[in-house]
């Protein structure tokens, strides 16, 4: 095992600095719907890889553009005049020996699929147009799979970062969307889409909530229907960010900042699909949030789209939760620990579990025993490697969300 290296840090943990700024993208945004679908399809044709030869194949998922279509919005219900395209790109393994793989029926499929289960108001045969732009894997990118060894070798040279714990204000961003997009606010509130965005500013103990959320144009009859509507949904956010924050002195929430009322319809944000989707925003892999579900300004953050890789080869996943992963255990089971970042960095066709650089950053709490701290996070940290092949395996049946 190569060496560790941990680092003490100074100075003030995020939670105390007097700025911080936090945003998480939701599950109907069109740069979560890129990253989410990306996903499945990777793990999807893992499933066919391992099925059919007994082993994950070469391929990277990681290229997908969501354009954006055309609707028509009405009070009572709207239309669409021109469905979105959803462009898959990358590479994949189509054929070994005299096997031919189906890469785009099962991209397309497992696409369809995601749609139905998680947006209400999309019928993915008619309201999605769906172009398969997947090239054939690089004989050498397939060459890594096939060398043998007891982990597979890096596809990629590449870095990423994890921390923790996360701060008050970055988990109440990311409860609140996972909050608006339940089954329960949805059954309560059915006129809410699906396409929330969350950007939270701390200033101090001040925390305010820029809060968009579409309603759904078949159950809003007029304006003044809207805006009582707005008022109720605006009162039950209310109430749960609330229960969420407990160090904050006081809580402004701003929801549908855009509207104005005596505008008609160009003055409320309605939506007939409930994504800005249908005609007013295109999305792309690796835009949205992090593999921790947020984007945390404050914090450092990797490159890489993690969404769409493999999950036994390609470091820029394979690290990028990790990481965090790492951070979070070490944050869990080391005491003494204010906050904590984790460092991997790989060589590419260097075994995954080798990474050219493991490192933590540590911010402990006043007077701990940075040595005892240090050689736990190095026992840590050398313990994930090892089981590196484990965590891989879980990464193949979807234990870690990547959005």
């Amino acid at each position: 095992m190569q060496d560790i290296f941990v680092e003490r840090l100074n100075g003030l943990s995020v939670a105390a600095r007097k700025v911080e700024i936090v945003e998480r993208k939701g599950l109907g945004h069109p740069d979560s719907i890129c990253d989410a679908i990306m996903e499945e399809i990777s793990l999807a044709l893992s499933r066919e890889y391992r099925n059919r030869f007994g082993v994950i194949l070469h391929h990277n998922i990681d290229k997908g553009l969501l354009v954006a279509g055309s609707v028509e919005r009405r009070f009572g219900g709207g239309r669409v005049t021109e469905p979105m395209r959803l462009i898959f790109g990358d590479r994949a393994t189509y054929k070994i020996d005299d096997q031919t793989i189906p890469i785009k029926d099962i991209v397309i499929n497992t696409a369809k699929q995601w749609f139905k289960d998680n947006l209400r108001f999309i019928d993915p045969d008619t309201h999605v147009k769906y172009q398969v732009e997947i090239r054939p894997t690089s004989q050498e990118l397939q060459d890594i799979f096939t060398r043998g060894g007891d982990v597979m070798g890096a596809n990629d040279s590449s870095a990423a970062v994890g921390y923790a714990p996360f701060t008050e204000t970055e988990r109440t961003v990311f409860e609140t969307e996972l909050y608006l997009n339940s089954k329960e606010f949805k059954d309560r509130f059915p006129e809410t889409g699906e396409d929330i965005k969350i950007m939270g500013f701390r200033k101090e103990r001040e925390l305010t909530l820029i809060i968009a959320m579409p309603f759904i144009d078949r159950y809003i009859s007029d304006e003044s229907a809207y805006f009582e509507k707005k008022r109720n949904v605006c009162k039950a956010i209310e109430d749960f960010v609330l229960t969420r924050c407990n160090n904050t002195g006081k809580v402004n929430i701003h929801f549908n900042a855009l509207d104005k009322e005596g505008r008609g319809l160009g003055g409320m944000y309605l939506s007939v699909l409930g994504t800005s989707a249908e005609d007013a925003d295109s999305g792309e892999v690796g835009r949205g949030n992090r593999v921790n579900g947020i984007i945390a300004l404050n914090r450092p953050s990797a490159a890489e789209a993690a969404a769409g890789k493999n999950a036994v080869s390609h470091v820029g996943k394979i690290y990028n939760i990790l990481a965090h992963k790492m951070a979070h255990t070490i944050y869990e089971n080391v005491d003494g620990i204010k906050e904590v970042y984790v460092w991997l960095a790989s060589q590419i066709g260097t075994p995954i579990n080798r990474p050219v650089i493991a490192s933590a950053q540590v911010l402990p709490e006043h007077k701990a025993p940075f040595a005892s701290i240090s050689r736990k996070i190095k026992e840590i940290i050398g313990k994930e490697l090892s089981e590196i092949d484990l965590f891989c395996n879980e990464l193949l049946q979807g234990r870690y969300p990547v959005c």
